[in-house]
């Protein structure tokens, strides 16, 4: 049963910088080609650089991927001694900021934050947060818009690799939870779990300024249950690759199992 098409494929090549959009892809365990190849290193505490920690790290979104500086101008630019890396260190972490506390403090707070590893559902050796494929739908776009002061939100907020044009209103994707996905010829997907929203779609990401409804909204009225860890802000959902394949911009997407 076809359930959307895709309407935009995007990629980043570097973790936490800003995204390409491409119109075609091979899609494989790690993810699209090309993306999150690469991550900034903190020399001084061996974490990758998230700006889940936005108070030390939201400078990363000023950047794109495809051009990212050296480690001189990236250090200088972020205030700290930092390195590109394309292989995670053994036992790599990274700092995920309460994001409660980033709304009510601001983003150069010093807040309460998490350490969490990288990839719990990705290939070893990756730099995905959790899994490797993320999935946002127009149809959750078109909502958080709605129901926010400027009435629209732009999907760069949520770093998808895969937005997908759906017809029904709502969040459609919180349904496919635990279903397949078949994505043009090829590639099947197994979405694992709705996505979790953090401080970063509240970020500037470029020329896109500061939108803290990006994240107040969902907060307000798409709380969903993650992995039985209790309900939180989502938008979105994290997939794995079953089989791999090429997909490309408005290929079908199908309700697989």
């Amino acid at each position: 049963m076809q359930i959307g098409e895709i309407a935009s494929l995007f990629r980043y090549p570097v973790k936490s910088m800003l995204g390409e959009e491409v119109t075609a892809s091979i899609v494989n365990e790690r993810g699209l080609a090309g993306d999150r190849v690469k991550a900034v290193l903190d020399v001084a505490t061996g974490k990758i650089a998230s700006a889940k920690n936005p108070r030390l790290w939201r400078g990363l979104l000023t950047l794109r991927g495809g051009a990212a500086p050296g480690d001189a101008e990236l250090s200088e630019l972020l205030g700290r001694e930092v390195r590109l890396v394309d292989t995670p260190p053994e036992g790599a972490e990274l700092e995920r900021s309460v994001p409660d506390e980033v709304l009510d403090r601001g983003v150069d707070a010093e807040v309460p934050f998490t350490v969490g590893g990288l990839g719990g559902a990705a290939p070893e050796g990756t730099f995905f947060d959790f899994a490797p494929v993320h999935l946002i739908t127009t149809s959750a776009l078109a909502r958080i818009g709605e129901l926010g002061p400027r009435g629209v939100v732009e999907a760069a907020r949520y770093r998808p690799n895969l937005v997908i044009t759906t017809p029904e209103p709502g969040f459609p994707e919180n349904a496919w939870v635990g279903a397949e996905l078949a994505v043009g010829d090829e590639l099947v997907l197994g979405v694992i779990a709705p996505t979790p929203r953090c401080a970063v779609p509240t970020l500037a990401h470029g020329e896109l300024g500061r939108d803290t409804d990006a994240l107040r909204t969902p907060a307000r009225h798409n709380r969903v249950d993650v992995l039985g860890t209790g309900p939180q802000p989502c938008a979105g959902v994290y997939a794995r690759v079953l089989r791999p394949g090429t997909i490309a911009q408005g290929d079908p997407v199908r309700l697989a199992r």
